[in-house]
């Protein structure tokens, strides 16, 4: 038995270090005045088609599909987040209570060649703020990952790449230069940005294709046809930045391709992860919500890959734990009445269900517990419990009303 290609299981060791991540993160992000939401793995396909548009490759080849026997449409596995996060938006009525400002988690699912940090089902974490137009609410989200990375002992090995697409009047002037320079290469292009370059040239600057990027190399950049508007947006998130002592990279070369981007596309990259080496990714996207059907909210936020950051981590050990002994099945339950008592006042307490002392004591060294509580039939008898400390192999007798204060003082 395998799990399917593509998917992997969350052991201990590394579901430790998944943990580590969003707690951080939701420590840093409430500490914001984001709250936590929560989408339908499951949407309508036409939430991801209206958004990523027809030309995307997840839209074209990534997406999972699911044959809904209710009749009820066309349903797949959402392959990102943004899009869900904004239908919720939109079908709970929320669109007249802005500013929004949330935070996710969970599984996407797309379909594709599995390598190293890059799965069939991820696990992602996102903030999303809608209803700010102001670029301090692009520096904020940017700020939030970075302090993420700092909280997780990352910022020296992941660097911040920054970009504008600017506004729509830039998008388009920069589009039609675009156009201009790609036509000349048209017979060159992949078969898939062939396709693009009548619907949306843009996207070819997303192509993974080698002869793509050689050509997209010397193409037009966003930043010599920006407007004053859109430079000004951009020179505040930067000095923002700079104020703030975030290091950062202006890479000219990143771009978003869907149509709702717009000003500030960002990345934190690292070099420790081989080709997948974006570990979160965002930007502003004031035009989805309308490309949806609802109103303009202007919008800016990021996801990141929990399962690359995790990569990053050094693995993270377990506290070391008691381990409650009985001596025999029938003290059993005064074992784990005990045992229970002393997790009620912030102890680990490992239940040991070995009843012969020496394979129990092997199991708890085994785990690098700090110490063995054996509960015998004479502890019983004289309402005492042995304590063996497995570090020093020093053994004591200790009253089992006097149990906790014990253990609090050894802790001290």
């Amino acid at each position: 038995m395998q799990p399917v290609r593509g998917t992997h299981d969350l052991l201990p060791p590394e579901f430790r270090k998944h943990s580590r991540i969003l707690n951080v993160a939701r420590g840093e992000i409430e500490r914001a005045g984001f709250e936590e939401m929560a989408t339908p793995l499951m949407e309508f396909r036409s939430v991801f088609d209206r958004t990523l548009g027809d030309t995307s490759d997840i839209v074209t080849k990534e997406m999972y599909e699911i044959h809904d026997r209710m009749g009820e449409g066309n349903i797949v596995l959402r392959p990102e987040g943004t899009a869900g996060a904004a239908r919720a938006v939109m079908s709970n009525g929320l669109t007249q209570s802005l500013p929004l400002k949330y935070f996710y988690q969970g599984s996407m699912f797309r379909y594709e060649r599995p390598q190293k940090g890059r799965l069939r089902q991820f696990h992602q974490m996102g903030v999303e703020l809608m209803g700010v137009k102001d670029p301090r609410g692009d520096l904020e989200v940017i700020l939030l990952a970075w302090n993420i990375f700092n909280a997780l002992g990352l910022e020296s090995r992941v660097q911040l790449e920054i970009n504008t697409l600017g506004d729509v009047e830039s998008r388009n002037a920069y589009r039609s230069r675009l156009l201009e320079y790609l036509s000349d290469f048209q017979n060159e292009l992949s078969q898939d940005s062939q396709i693009r370059l009548q619907k949306n040239p843009l996207r070819i600057l997303d192509s993974k294709d080698p002869q793509d990027k050689e050509i997209t190399k010397n193409a037009p950049k966003f930043s010599e046809h920006l407007n004053n508007l859109s430079k000004e947006f951009f020179g505040r998130v930067l000095e923002g930045l700079e104020a703030f002592q975030v290091p950062f990279t202006r890479n000219e070369n990143l771009v978003r391709g869907l149509d709702y981007y717009c000003h500030t596309a960002f990345e934190f990259t690292t070099t420790e992860l081989g080709s997948q080496g974006t570990v979160l990714a965002g930007g502003r996207y004031d035009g989805l919500f309308p490309m949806m059907g609802g109103p303009l909210i202007p919008s800016v936020g990021w996801a990141g890959g929990l399962d690359r950051i995790a990569m990053m981590l050094e693995d993270i050990l377990m506290p070391r734990p008691y381990v409650m002994i009985a001596g025999s099945d029938p003290l059993m339950a005064s074992a784990l009445k005990l045992a229970d008592l002393l997790r009620h006042e912030g102890f680990i307490v490992d239940m040991s269900y070995q009843t012969q002392i020496g394979k129990a004591l092997k199991y708890a060294n085994k785990i690098s517990a700090l110490g063995a509580l054996i509960l015998g039939e004479d502890e019983s008898q004289s309402g005492v419990i042995t304590f063996k400390n497995l570090d020093s192999g020093d053994q004591s007798t200790v009253p089992q009303g006097e149990l906790v204060t014990y253990l609090k003082e050894m802790k001290r």
